[in-house]
């Protein structure tokens, strides 16, 4: 039977680095929206260009890794460890875990993490990042990653192979849908607006995939590190 799902937190993770690098998380933001908001969205009453939906709790953290970031990572985020030092921004600790836990906590239940390549790297590295502090989220949680979800339904919707169909990067699938570049692109606040904008433009075969494809958080493995059991 498909799971209705309640609350879909969009999350994006800024990093040190490719996940060859072992990264660790410089800065999180996830972004909590009822299922209402989706199913009923609001367009500007002028141009009828989509809007984001008016209530929305957000959580965006930086974090200072305990590590190097590479080059690139500085280059494409514009964070280094000299300004999350100078800044004074903590580690992923205890108290970051409980924060996350808390957010999903309240919002409706059941809930879906929505990540624009979350299968291939934000869902494991967060998985890390809470084993690393002997910790999981609770349960049930489930996940939804947007590029895998869109690929799919253009080919379900088309016999045209989803790869003619031009690269499925979030910069991209915006583009195609707004005819203009997303703001604020690697900022993971502005990462998760404009994955949340995408969905919108997308909402109700997007909404059922969620019901019926997402996976289970559970099911996750970490990106590296220690594989402990779901807390419950």
């Amino acid at each position: 039977m498909p799971t209705l799902i309640k609350s879909f937190i969009f999350f994006d993770l800024e990093t040190t680095g490719l996940p060859k690098d072992n990264p660790k998380v410089t800065e999180i933001c996830l972004v909590a929206v009822h299922r209402a908001s989706l199913e009923n969205p609001t367009r500007d009453a002028a141009t009828g260009n989509l809007q984001l939906p008016r209530i929305l709790d957000k959580l965006c953290l930086f974090i200072d890794p305990g590590k190097s970031l590479t080059p690139k990572a500085t280059e494409i985020t514009g964070l280094s460890n000299g300004n999350l030092a100078q800044c004074e921004k903590q580690t992923f600790d205890s108290r970051t875990v409980a924060l996350i836990k808390e957010f999903l906590q309240r919002q409706a239940q059941p809930v879906c993490l929505v990540a624009h390549n979350g299968n291939g790297y934000d869902f494991p590295l967060l998985k890390t990042e809470l084993q690393l502090q002997g910790q999981d989220l609770s349960g049930p949680v489930y996940c939804l990653d947007t590029m895998q979800a869109l690929k799919s339904l253009d080919q379900r919707h088309s016999t045209t192979p989803a790869e003619s169909r031009g690269s499925y990067t979030l910069s991209a699938l915006y583009k195609r849908f707004f005819l203009e570049d997303p703001k604020d692109s690697h900022f993971a606040e502005g990462d998760v607006l404009a994955m949340l904008l995408v969905f919108l433009y997308k909402a109700d075969d997007l909404l059922e995939w969620a019901d019926t494809k997402s996976s289970n958080w559970a099911e996750v493995l970490p990106m590296y590190g220690p594989r402990l059991q779901q807390t419950v």
